[in-house]
């Protein structure tokens, strides 16, 4: 069953662009890990947000024990308030097939 992962994180002030690029030199890396549908990084309220869709929990907890995601941690570790906040959900489909699930 596919995993959804929305991750949200708050840079310190000033240290927007800097975190964008930390997961932008690692984006490649991602899309190209077995299992992943989705990894895409959105921007608003001073926050970055991940968007990510795993085939399952194997590739989801493969991904968190990459390399990249170790380039990622390392790259942005003094540059971000707190811990990320990380939701992982089951999708729960209804309606139109194409429109009711990523």
């Amino acid at each position: 069953m596919p995993v959804i992962v929305v991750a949200t994180i708050t840079p310190k002030v000033g240290q927007l662009e800097e975190v964008e690029a930390a997961f932008a030199a690692a984006i490649p890396k991602v899309h190209g890990e077995p299992g992943c549908e989705l990894y895409a990084l959105h921007r608003g309220n001073g926050a970055l947000v991940m968007i990510e869709k795993w085939t399952d929990s194997e590739a989801l907890k493969a991904h968190s024990q990459s390399a990249a995601m170790a380039e990622i941690g390392a790259s942005m570790a003094d540059k971000v308030e707190g811990r990320s906040e990380i939701t992982v959900l089951e999708p729960a489909p209804h309606g139109d097939a194409a429109k009711g699930a990523l």
